[in-house]
């Protein structure tokens, strides 16, 4: 089969754009590869790609559970590799766009799970968020706030009733890995210029929505863009320091973005130029004909 096309790369770089174009000129279809995006409704916080953006590409796993439903890494695995069978069987090429590093991995290596189970990378978490989530299950935890590594380990432990396997990084499919990326404070200017345009969009409102639904309260506080407005909610803080949390954990997000795409995956970068995209889109074609 044709390598699958993956896009990474921090939030707000321009990775649903590439991916449209890039499916235009390979006959390709696309799969949705961030863990939020799969929840019917959180459109304006995760920055769902617009119907009228995907400019007539099929998009898959994007609105497939309600935000009161439970969905894991194991249950992405599975269906991401369905659509990937699908997909290939009509004779279209697969992109699959998004900045989950786990759900990416998961999908395309030999992850072994057992259903039920999560091996979360918590990404969306700060450390000082992971540490006091074990505490509400071991308040005596001693690990230090700055090994994100065995915070991370001992939360997955701590949220399974099962053991998770993983067989290392045996690829299962063919794959080029594509990431976007800018200099840093070009980034930070971009992502809180997206936060603005959310709030503009009307993110309150979709939050107060679904915040207000039995069972959405754990993707809502997992979810960077809805976990910092329960302070708001509950009359502790204001717009505008709800607005600088979004912000701020997004850069944050960024940064742990990059670590795991550069460590865990064997990506080839690509400096995106804002003022030229179509530029940066002819640079991704020529690599990937190579």
């Amino acid at each position: 089969m044709e390598p699958i096309i993956v896009i990474v790369g921090p939030t707000g770089v321009g990775k649903t754009k590439l991916s449209v174009a890039l499916a235009k000129i390979l006959n390709a279809e696309i799969i949705n590869g961030d863990s939020m995006q799969v929840y019917r409704g959180l459109d304006i916080g995760t920055a769902k790609v617009k119907k009228e953006e995907m400019e007539g590409i099929p998009h898959h796993l994007f609105d497939i559970v309600d935000v009161n439903d439970e969905y894991t890494v194991f249950d992405y695995q599975r269906d991401c590799r369905k659509k990937i069978e699908e997909i290939t069987g009509r004779g279209k090429r697969v992109i699959i766009v998004g900045g989950t590093g786990l759900y990416i991995k998961a999908a395309l290596f030999n992850y072994q799970f057992k259903e039920g189970t999560t091996n979360a990378s918590f990404s969306e978490y700060s450390n000082e968020e992971l540490l006091n989530e074990i505490r509400r299950y071991d308040p005596s935890c001693t690990i230090h706030v700055h090994n994100r590594r065995r915070l991370v380990r001992l939360l997955n432990k701590y949220q399974n009733a099962e053991p998770i396997t993983s067989e290392g990084n045996q690829a299962l499919y063919p794959a080029l890995f594509i990431g976007l990326t800018m200099p840093r404070e070009e980034l930070y200017e971009s992502i809180d210029a997206r936060v603005l345009r959310m709030i503009q969009e009307g993110l309150l409102d979709e939050v107060k929505t679904y915040s207000q639904k039995e069972g959405a309260l754990r993707a809502l506080h997992t979810g960077i863009g809805y976990k910092e407005f329960f302070p708001y909610l509950e009359g502790k803080a204001t717009l505008e320091e709800v607005i600088q949390e979004i912000q701020k954990n997004s850069r944050h997000y960024a940064k742990r973005q990059y670590t795991f795409f550069r460590h865990q995956l064997d990506v080839t970068w690509f400096e995106v130029d804002r003022d030229n995209f179509q530029k940066t889109i002819e640079e991704v074609i020529t690599y990937i004909k190579k």
